[in-house]
């Protein structure tokens, strides 16, 4: 089944990534796999209007479409749209680096909003990077652009990296 995100982005549908297929085949594959639409899209990619669009190791790119749906009292978009792409791109960069058996969760992110987001401005990209891979933590950085580069956002985040059976219960 199709679902249209917005215009021009759909998934093959709306769910979560196995994690059966997380423990067995690592975090890279599962992020190709969720991209390719072997596994679903989050529901808040819908909810959203946000998705993957570039997958590689150490490294994503989501795009979006904030529109009037996700407005604050002062009609901008609420800060909360753009800290929730963001920490999609800054947690799953980490995901990336993942091995089989290994899972992540955020600790801490930090996102810097140095312009409004408004109904309006179309598309939206954010791309997220892994600046440090230890054992069992990983920082990521990431900015958010409008469609002419100009920089939105930018932000930190720190995962810990732990085995996928504490999970699977």
């Amino acid at each position: 089944m199709t679902v249209e995100i917005y215009p021009g982005m759909t998934v093959s549908g709306i769910g979560t990534v196995p994690l059966a297929a997380l423990a067995r085949d690592g975090g890279l594959k599962a992020m190709l796999d969720l991209m390719a639409g072997i596994h679903p899209a989050p529901s808040m990619s819908a909810t959203l209007r946000f998705g993957l669009d570039e997958v590689e190791e150490g490294r994503v790119v989501f795009r979006g479409l904030p529109t009037d749906e996700h407005l604050n009292p002062l009609g901008t978009v609420h800060g909360g749209w753009a800290a929730t792409i963001m920490d999609s791109a800054l947690g799953s960069a980490v995901m990336t680096t993942l091995k089989p058996g290994e899972a992540y969760t955020t600790v801490e992110f930090k996102v810097n909003l140095v312009r409004p987001l408004l109904p309006g401005m179309g598309e939206v990209f954010c791309e997220g990077r892994v600046v440090h891979r230890g054992r069992t933590l990983a920082t990521s950085e990431a900015s958010l652009k409008d469609r002419n580069g100009k920089l939105l956002a930018h932000g930190t985040e720190t995962c810990a990296i732990f085995p996928i059976e504490n999970l699977m219960r």
